[in-house]
């Protein structure tokens, strides 16, 4: 009986521990120090203290995204970027981003307190390693009809991202 049980609290830990281990894998970001989703119950002050320390270390730049879930044109940007495969790859080249909510749940006002008043959502900060405000960018400008062009957004970030060269033979299949 007793091996039984003890056979029992093993099987249980397992399954426990594999739980635990998918759950930090699935919950990880594709690029290292980035926050790829809007979460109110984040900590942007944590999140940038670890996004700086992955600027420095890639020489990269950070691009604060702040909005919200509930944001519809928060949600097309994203889309311009999951559509297009290229756009993502010069994202993640030239930033570590880190998405900052802003919503009902929490606004954040304290951490956003420190940067310029924003005027709509989403709107993008770009900052260097050190954490110090490079350019406060209102996502309008990169609008075009009902989506964000994708050539503005490759002139915004040409502009102010780490320099982006495409791998010759990196294309997708």
């Amino acid at each position: 009986m007793r091996s039984i049980l003890s056979l029992m609290v093993v099987a249980c830990c397992a399954i426990i521990g594999t739980v635990a281990v998918h759950a930090q894998a699935t919950d990880a970001p594709a690029h290292p120090g980035a926050v790829e989703r809007f979460d109110p119950a984040r900590d942007p002050e944590r999140d940038l203290k670890v996004a700086m320390v992955e600027a420095k270390r890639t020489g990269k730049r950070i691009l604060l995204d702040v909005g919200g879930e509930w944001c519809i044109w928060c949600r097309r940007l994203d889309t311009l970027f999951m559509k297009n495969p290229d756009l993502a790859d010069q994202l993640h080249q030239g930033f570590v981003t880190v998405k900052v909510n802003y919503s009902k749940e929490n606004k954040n006002e304290k951490f956003l307190s420190g940067f310029p008043k924003i005027p709509g959502y989403p709107h993008l900060f770009v900052l260097d390693a050190s954490g110090m405000l490079l350019h406060s960018q209102d996502t309008g400008a990169l609008e075009s009809g009902k989506g964000h062009d994708p050539a503005k957004v490759v002139e915004f970030m040409n502009a102010w991202g780490k320099p982006y060269v495409k791998q010759i033979g990196a294309e997708r299949h």
